[in-house]
């Protein structure tokens, strides 16, 4: 009768702690006005809503996924130098337009002779004598080689802007990938919270039973191991959920400490391209192909340019002088009617007739450099399909586990609820309540990885395609 009377006492008092508990959660919330700030693991896990930090609350700017990736694109030092190499290269394409033209070639000088030069007994010259020339030669054939650079020039311009978006590209990837695991890690840590408070409400049940004998102090020591370990964890998730702020911070090029509430969730979002779909679009827009398509043209030039060697090279040429007594070179007493200058027209011709087999080598030198630099690309596609493969698998693997996922979590937490009945009905052990709580967070933790996996998965094969998709939506 008295082991009777004392089952319900402890029974009494284990409802009236969990009635407790949860009367004060309610009002501490209807304080506060935060209803959406304390979401449970049920809700994370099927509706999948980010879990809100005191951090979150307290921040000075809120971001989306979309908007961390255009606020990166906009300020990030990478971006910013790619940018710049880009208008470098625009440059470069103008500097070598203008050698299509004439150079102009000037002097200006002054002279001054130790004797009055002579012809004979009758002076020749002035012996302070001031000279003024200008040539101009315009280049008319070389062999192809001022159009094969202005050609190269162009090419390595787009190639340097393909440069740009893929780093635009790389940037994505790595602040969606930062941004998912972010979302991952406070998931996680929403978890350890539920899992902290479901051994803390087992260790109440065990102390209560313990204090009126039905329940030995070994289980009461148990279970303050086992809620010990999982403090511990929860502060190590906690830990990384602040590091992988300070990592986007980074990328953002934020301040290391500035308040961000990153927000966004962990979902499922279809995907329904085949794989010779996105293999079609990676031919488009993948960068890295571009580049190496760039590069097989830009070694196709330099054959060219080996080869002009074997041609003349042909220029117009017009030369003017004047010279003169004095700094203006406007009259000289020496000349012809005191005319100071002199010009003359002609064109020339300059022909390396025989140079040993070096023009010859050299052009055999650029085109086995071709064939190398086609392999080269040859090598970079099969990359990019088996990429873009991969990335499939993942993700077709990653949309697998969250459904098996999410049935595991529901079956963990019916494991969970009827070992505590057990337990306090004294017809199971406080192993078996420990193990189903060990089973439902293990659970738990496998769906939020499954989730974040697959995002990760898409973010990944969207850049292996060579799409920007700052938000991961279905285009």
């Amino acid at each position: 009768m008295k082991r009777i009377i004392s089952f319900l006492i402890v029974l009494i008092f284990t409802l009236s702690v969990a009635g407790f508990a949860n009367a004060q959660q309610v009002e501490s919330a209807n304080a506060s006005g935060q209803d959406n700030a304390t979401v449970s693991m049920e809700q994370a896990t099927v509706q999948v809503p980010q879990a809100v930090t005191d951090g979150d609350v307290d921040a000075d700017m809120t971001l989306t996924l979309k908007e961390c990736v255009e606020l990166g694109l906009k300020q990030n030092p990478t971006i910013i130098a790619a940018r710049k190499n880009l208008l470098a290269a625009e440059s470069d394409v103008k500097r070598q337009r203008g050698a299509f033209g004439a150079p102009v070639t000037t002097t200006y000088g002054y002279t001054h002779y130790s004797d009055q030069p002579r012809n004979g007994d009758v002076k020749a010259d002035y012996q302070d004598k001031w000279a003024f020339t200008a040539k101009i030669s315009q280049p008319i054939f070389k062999g192809f080689e001022l159009l094969s650079k202005y050609q190269k020039t162009k090419l390595q311009r787009e190639s340097t802007e393909a440069s740009l978006y893929n780093a635009e590209l790389t940037l994505i990837s790595n602040i969606q990938t930062s941004f998912l695991t972010l979302l991952q890690g406070r998931m996680e840590v929403k978890s350890k919270q539920d899992s902290v408070a479901r051994l803390q409400s087992q260790l109440d049940v065990i102390q209560a039973f313990y204090q009126v004998g039905l329940r030995p102090r070994v289980d009461v020591l148990q279970a303050e191991v086992e809620l010990a370990n999982a403090e511990q964890d929860l502060l190590i998730a906690k830990n990384s959920v602040d590091s992988k702020v300070a990592r986007l911070n980074t990328l953002l090029n934020l301040p290391i400490e500035k308040k961000v509430n990153y927000s966004g969730e962990l979902t499922y979002l279809p995907f329904s391209m085949t794989l010779d779909q996105c293999i079609g679009k990676a031919e488009k827009g993948r960068p890295d192909l571009k580049i190496a398509r760039k590069a097989v043209e830009i070694s196709e030039k330099d054959v060219t340019l080996a080869e002009s060697g074997y041609y003349p090279d042909l220029t117009a040429d017009f030369n003017y002088s004047s010279a003169g007594g004095d700094p203006s070179v406007s009259k000289n007493k020496y000349n012809y009617e005191n005319r100071p200058d002199s010009w003359n027209v002609g064109a020339n011709v300059n022909w390396e007739v025989f140079s040993w087999g070096q023009t010859y080598y050299d052009s055999k030198r650029a085109e086995e450099n071709v064939k190398k630099i086609k392999a080269e690309y040859d090598n970079t596609r099969l990359e990019a399909e088996y990429e873009i493969k991969d990335q499939m698998l993942s993700l077709k693997a990653a949309a697998d586990r969250i459904g098996v996922g999410r049935k595991s979590v529901e079956a963990g937490r019916e494991g969970y609820r009827m070992a505590m009945a057990r337990y306090q009905a004294q017809v199971s052990t406080n192993n078996e309540v420990l193990n189903a709580q060990s089973r439902l967070s293990d659970s738990e933790a496998q769906l939020i990885q499954a989730l974040s996996d697959y995002q990760v998965a898409l973010a990944k094969l969207y850049v292996a395609m060579g799409d920007m998709n700052p938000s991961l939506k279905t285009n």
